[in-house]
């Protein structure tokens, strides 16, 4: 249990740096959002999955957590478009972005000292990072670029079909590529091949690597603590959509990933405990990042990030005591 709260406290700590940082210095603020979203994007969140990656044991996460953590994570996204997009009649693009933030868990930096002082282990973290950063961070990444032209040729042409019937398809094909192409999913390839071929780099490059992956936890934690200053959370126009991926994010998932552990792979104990305390982690803080980048609903993920955040500790004091 100890390491579930150190996890906790550590975030919690940095956000609050980040909010009273713009507390203080309102007018620096934006200028500092400005400066950190690009770094952490291009630069210091690649380098963590690097990291992260070129120092797993594949053979022991791809067998069982890996495959556990893509069922959840797509369950609990599609009945959040089931829900936002069928029942609420919302937007493909807050859609997406709410999909995304209500299945996509703060596994680099919470999930890490949970999985290693809680479960004794970082093979249920690691296996959340592969599963969400090779194939779930890129499949909603294209999603978000469809959605980020589809809008963007609206208000182009004002028509729709007729302006983008010409050249559209490209311009998305090249939007798509360049998503599919991000800096985290290239590095995180790059860190399953060198983990893969048992690659070392060179003190003077793995160093570097080194510390510019360490600074992306904080970096980012800070610039989430600075985007809420000012703010208001649960707001009239997407209450909603907040309720609804707080819920899936804090309740349900967690109760799927134990559903699918137990009873589709047999697992129990600390096997199974920590499969549903990395379903019980905050949505991440990436989806606040990703969402801001394609210009989508980053209100509601901010609020869903947060509620969730503050829902996760009791969660998964509850869990640990449950199946600890």
């Amino acid at each position: 249990m100890g390491g579930v709260l150190l996890g906790f406290a550590i975030v919690l700590v940095l956000v609050a740096v980040g909010f009273v940082a713009a507390w203080l210095l309102p007018g620096e603020a934006h200028a500092m959002q400005r400066g950190i979203s690009p770094l952490v994007y291009y630069i210091t969140n690649p380098a963590l999955m690097f990291l992260l990656m070129s120092n797993a044991d594949l053979g022991a996460v791809l067998r069982t957590y890996t495959p556990i953590a893509l069922i959840t994570a797509a369950a609990t996204g599609i009945l959040y478009a089931v829900v936002a997009g069928g029942l609420l009649r919302r937007r493909a693009g807050p859609v997406a972005a709410g999909a995304m933030a209500s299945s996509y868990v703060n596994a680099g930096n919470i999930g890490v000292p949970i999985a290693l002082y809680a479960v004794g282990s970082a093979a249920p973290v690691v296996s959340v990072l592969i599963a969400q950063l090779l194939v779930i961070a890129p499949l909603y990444l294209a999603v978000f670029a469809w959605c980020r032209h589809r809008a963007d040729r609206a208000l182009g042409d004002g028509t729709g079909d007729e302006g983008g019937a010409g050249g559209g398809t490209g311009g998305l094909g090249a939007t798509l590529g360049r998503s599919l192409a991000n800096p985290v999913t290239v590095a995180t390839a790059l860190g399953l091949a060198a983990a893969t071929f048992s690659v070392d780099l060179p003190a003077v490059l793995a160093q570097p690597v080194e510390m510019l992956g360490n600074a992306s936890v904080p970096l980012l934690l800070l610039l989430f603590g600075l985007s809420l200053r000012g703010q208001r959370p649960m707001g009239r126009e997407a209450r909603a959509e907040v309720l609804l991926g707080t819920a899936l994010k804090a309740l349900v998932m967690p109760a799927l990933a134990w559903a699918t552990g137990r009873f589709l792979f047999g697992l129990d104990g600390i096997e199974l405990l920590g499969v549903v305390l990395m379903a019980a982690l905050p949505t991440a803080q990436n989806v606040f990042l990703f969402a801001g980048h394609f210009r989508l609903a980053t209100t509601s993920v901010r609020d869903v990030t947060l509620l969730s955040m503050v829902l996760a500790l009791p969660v998964s004091l509850v869990v640990t005591v449950l199946l600890g």
